[in-house]
């Protein structure tokens, strides 16, 4: 049943010029994050990249297509193909970091559809019915590398028992804990599950894990052997057994699914993320990343964002205050995201079954529900029309991943219901430049009637549900550098600044950037690995020059005319101006569903930082010495985050 694209076609772009971003940042990153070793042991391209996301994609559509025997045309779908791949060949549209990765491999052959998906949620709030399900949902998506939010409703409502020790009495075979994912997940489900009352100790046999440094095929990158599986376990058994005879608090909640966000990055998942929902008026809560209250969470508090519920009644003093420290808590008026698409439409109670949202909120979302976003580029079409011919490539991208079912049945339960995707726009900042703010406007309301439009004529196509939410605006990350794009609707710190990139001293893509005439040095604390500097401009306001109060009105303009789902907005403060942030919140409890916050920080404040200011002439000199990238890779990426906004990854 697969698809595939008519290769004189593809032959056709192995010719062409890639306009990669950012003097070079952008190939740098495809080469490190997403290009895989083809067979023949040598590293896809970029034409071949896209060429194998596109076939994966309409793959998914041809077998639903021909197993509902619904009517297949092959010479359609050949020509919607060619121009999907060339809208993503191009820039127009990129589907996220994991599509790039995971579209069209084994990865998804093997059933493994949740690796299409950014992120998702998972509520605590019936753990009295399934303890342990919320944790292993946590831990199995996160090590997929899907970003997770959860909350803490399950406060007192399960009680700890601490199990019987083994001895001659009680004795039970120790568990062999099998080397792969659902068997770290398993270890998990047995030790909460040994907490329920009258239960026998579980111990547990880790001799099948390979051990540290063998490589994981599937994913890519090496084993971290059994060393984080083991203190995860140690320490849960830490909580729990001071808990016991005790119902379970929000402390042991949040210290459970920190911990295993710690074991996940520890595991070999180079970035996951996690946020944490929680009550505004609790100062257990508000005090979770407080050090000098809880000193014992340093080692693992740093695993999630944290943000509270709210509503227009919420008092804010309280987080406020501490929001203008480090920046959180952040805030999330669920009502809101209940009640409303875009709120500039009358209430229509789409997501009345709401619980939460994903870690950069962007995404609203219910217990167990994951989400597919695609990015667009409006600063890259010369013409409205042409962006709205976009809009339907991006579409059938998001759309046709949630034709595919997960491995688990109650994630499939609401994805078939709602069908959720996210369609999202990057380069604001720099598409305002060249443009009015009506016109960014137009584009926005007819942009967001298109999609709808779409929706429509393909969900009949492929006999499903509409879509119960379509639109967002997600923070980006890796992929806005691959088309030179400033990150969603965020303004760049600098206008021209040093990005630096850490590669491994092994790799062949380090020689291939010193050869180009990168600035490169090693690296001051791992000595495995060397900071490529790539001098970086941009041709837009930069954050020095937009004040708080514009950054959040921006977030809640794009709220009403695009963003059915949210904007993911974290909105940079001045000193000055945290005295604005408890105002801000009040105001905007009426026009914003989700917003996070950030204290500005000086670039270059610290050594080999990731990212440093320059001036214009330092600019200039360093981009004089920089030849074309001349790349002959073998060796396997390392695949980026789903949620893969810098605001909300865990590094």
């Amino acid at each position: 049943m697969e698809f595939k694209l008519e290769q004189s076609f593809v032959e056709e772009y192995a010719k062409k010029p890639v306009n990669f971003g950012f003097n070079g940042l952008g190939e740098i990153t495809y080469y490190r994050t997403y290009s895989r070793l083809k067979p023949d042991g040598t590293n896809e391209k970029w034409h071949e990249t896209v060429e194998r996301v596109v076939n994966g994609i309409y793959s998914i559509q041809k077998e639903h297509i021909l197993k509902q025997d619904l009517g297949w045309n092959e010479n359609k779908a050949q020509s919607s193909a060619q121009e999907m791949y060339e809208r993503i060949f191009t820039f127009k549209f990129l589907p996220p970091g994991r599509g790039l990765w995971a579209a069209g491999t084994d990865i998804i052959k093997k059933g493994l559809a949740a690796a299409l998906n950014n992120c998702g949620f998972t509520s605590t709030e019936n753990i009295d019915k399934d303890f342990t399900s919320p944790f292993c949902f946590m831990m199995d998506m996160s090590m997929l590398g899907v970003g997770i939010g959860f909350d803490l409703k399950g406060e007192g409502k399960v009680k700890i028992v601490k199990p019987i020790p083994q001895d001659k009495e009680h004795t039970i075979s120790t568990e062999i804990i099998e080397d792969t994912r659902e068997g770290w997940v398993d270890s998990l489900k047995q030790l909460l599950d040994s907490y329920l009352g009258s239960r026998v100790e579980k111990l547990f046999d880790y001799s099948l894990i390979r051990k540290e440094g063998e490589p994981i095929k599937t994913f890519g990158g090496v084993s971290s052997g059994p060393k984080p599986l083991i203190e995860l376990h140690k320490q849960i058994r830490e909580i729990l057994d001071a808990r016991d005879g005790q119902f379970i608090t929000k402390t042991d909640i949040a210290d459970i699914m920190n911990l295993i966000g710690v074991c996940v990055v520890s595991g070999n998942v180079r970035r996951s993320a996690q946020i944490m929902f929680g009550p505004p008026t609790s100062d257990e809560y508000l005090d979770l990343k407080n050090y000098k209250v809880n000193p014992q969470r340093a080692d693992y508090g740093w695993s999630s964002n944290n943000s509270v519920f709210c509503n227009e009644s919420t008092p804010y003093e309280e987080p406020a205050k501490r929001t203008a420290i480090n920046g959180e808590p952040g805030y999330f008026w669920l009502d809101n995201a209940r009640k409303y698409g875009r709120m500039i439409d009358p209430p229509n109670w789409k997501d009345k079954r709401a619980k939460g949202g994903n870690p950069c909120l962007e995404q609203t979302l219910e217990d167990k529900e994951l989400c597919c976003l695609v990015e667009t580029f409006p600063h890259n079409h010369e013409t409205l029309e042409d962006y709205l011919v976009t809009l339907k490539y991006a579409y059938l991208y998001a759309k046709s991943v949630t034709l595919l079912k997960t491995h688990w049945k109650e994630t499939n339960r609401v994805l078939l219901r709602n069908r959720r995707i996210g369609l999202s726009q990057t380069g604001i900042a720099q598409f305002l430049e060249d443009h009015t703010l009506e016109e960014y406007r137009i584009w926005c309301d007819e942009g967001y009637k298109k999609v709808q439009y779409y929706d429509e004529i393909y969900s009949n196509w492929f006999c499903i549900p509409r879509s119960i939410k379509t639109t967002s605006i997600k923070p980006s990350g890796s992929i806005s550098l691959l088309a030179g794009a400033t990150p969603g609707m965020h303004y760049p710190e600098r206008d021209f600044y040093i990005r630096r990139i850490r590669i491994s001293n092994i790799s062949p893509l380090l020689k291939a950037c010193k050869k180009a005439g990168y600035k490169v040095e090693q690296d001051v604390k791992d000595k495995t690995v060397s900071c490529v500097e790539i001098p970086v401009g941009i041709k837009c306001r930069t954050v020095d020059q937009v004040s708080i109060w514009e950054q959040v009105n921006l977030a809640a303009f794009i709220q009403k005319h695009w963003a059915d789902n949210q904007v993911s907005c974290t909105v940079t403060f001045k000193p000055e101006e945290a005295k604005e942030i408890e105002p801000i919140l009040k105001y905007n409890s009426y026009n914003l569903k989700g917003i996070s916050s950030l204290p500005k920080t000086e670039l270059g404040v610290y050594e080999q930082m990731p990212y440093e200011a320059i001036t214009r002439e330092e600019y200039e000199k360093r981009i004089k010495g920089i030849k074309p990238l001349d790349i002959s890779l073998s060796e396997e990426s390392k695949p980026e985050a789903f949620c893969d906004g810098d605001k909300c990854i865990i590094s």
